[in-house]
């Protein structure tokens, strides 16, 4: 049984978010919210939040033990991008794309033996 948590529209680029994300794919629970308060990006409270809430889902909805949680999938997919205007020289106009994420959390209980 599995249990997941999504994040879906928020405002940073995946690039910067799949950095944090591959840092905890595969560790156990505990192990992956201590990486996560120790990494100075600023995608690493979000997704944190997301996998406190895939494990609160998987203590509620599933009856699973939170001490015996991995994070067995962890991605990120592009969402909408947000497009603005930069005025440049000569009454030209340049665009930024402000690009958003869906972040996903999957954990599973750990295999014995």
């Amino acid at each position: 049984m599995q249990a997941k948590a999504v994040a879906k529209s928020v405002r940073i680029a995946p690039r910067k978010v799949r950095l944090v994300v591959d840092l905890i794919r595969g560790k156990e629970v505990g192990e992956a919210i201590a990486i996560l308060k120790h990494t100075q990006r600023g995608a690493s409270p979000v997704v944190e939040k997301v996998l406190n809430s895939a494990v609160a889902n998987a203590e509620h909805n599933y009856e699973m033990d939170a001490d015996n949680l991995v994070v067995s999938e962890a991605y990120v997919n592009e969402g909408a991008t947000l497009k603005r205007f930069r005025p440049r020289a000569q009454g030209r106009a340049s665009r930024i794309n402000k690009r958003t994420s869906h972040i996903t959390v999957v954990v599973n209980e750990k295999k014995e033996g």
